[in-house]
């Protein structure tokens, strides 16, 4: 490839054009959901126009909604990650209405919280389902779209728990906190789907990348679980309200134009033990 010909590349530019969105149309699945909203915020704060999309169509709208009255260009549509025919629905409108995909982020995860014997044969594979092949299938169906304008961002939302397992001392009296074991085997394939996804699409000008994050805090969590996950992370918390946000922006825009096929842990230094 001849660099002189990629934009950026030889000439100098402001650090904050380098993270800005400005101009960039995002897709975030899952984007109503407790990550889902930080980082749909973060894509529109950074100028992006966000399109909020899940099965839950209704919540992605009200989101939506309280984005715009923030001043922030963000529409709520339907999407249903296990049907093919409704992911290339919202492919063909985005293609339609705004003629491009620049950046995808694929949050939307399905997880039943039990320890391995409690999850079936049958519960692992409908997680298989719900979690790997919707991945694969999103990234086919809109990398399509994105590669035909080229200098687009893929990033892919993983876990901790695709590179290490859980420490189950944190979640001892707490089952119904626990990942099961088909949350991290999908979460380790997310990882090397990225690379090879990274490589494929490279040429075409969309970069993908992934980033894993380690448990977001939620008053709703018991208070013990929150202690022991918080003594156990060097920086002594979880993720809080704006933790994922700079990753994401970081991942989406230019400021990240030479990095592909990387996963980027922000996890308070939870898997550097």
């Amino acid at each position: 490839m001849n660099t002189q010909s990629v934009p950026g590349v030889s000439e100098n530019i402001h650090i904050r054009e380098l993270f800005s969105l400005q101009g960039r149309v995002a897709l975030v699945t899952g984007g109503a959901g407790r990550y889902g909203q930080q980082i749909s915020t973060a894509l529109a704060e950074a100028g992006a126009t966000v399109i909020v999309a899940s099965r839950g169509v209704a919540k992605c709208e009200e989101f939506a909604a309280r984005l715009r009255r923030d001043g922030f260009d963000a529409e709520g549509l339907a999407l249903d990650l296990t049907k093919e025919e409704s992911v290339e629905s919202l492919a063909s409108q985005i293609e339609s209405r705004w003629e491009k995909l620049d950046v995808l982020v694929n949050n939307a995860v399905t997880v039943r919280a039990e320890p391995l014997d409690k999850h079936s044969v049958g519960d692992w594979a409908q997680a298989m389902d719900c979690n790997s092949t919707v991945l694969y299938r999103a990234c086919r169906i809109f990398g399509d779209v994105m590669s035909r304008k080229g200098g687009a961002s893929i990033v892919n939302m993983g876990s901790i728990y695709g590179v290490v397992s859980p420490d189950f001392r944190i979640y001892a009296g707490h089952d119904e906190m626990t990942n099961p074991p088909s949350y991290g085997f999908a979460k380790a394939g997310m990882i090397q789907l990225t690379r090879y996804l990274a490589v494929y699409f490279g040429p075409l000008g969309v970069r993908v990348n992934c980033l894993s994050p380690g448990g977001l805090y939620s008053p709703r969590m018991p208070e013990e679980f929150v202690e022991k996950y918080d003594y156990r992370t060097p920086l002594g918390r979880m993720a809080g309200a704006n933790d994922i946000k700079g990753a994401v922006v970081f991942l989406a825009s230019d400021a990240s134009a030479y990095i592909t096929g990387q996963n980027l842990l922000v996890d308070g230094g939870y898997t550097a033990l």
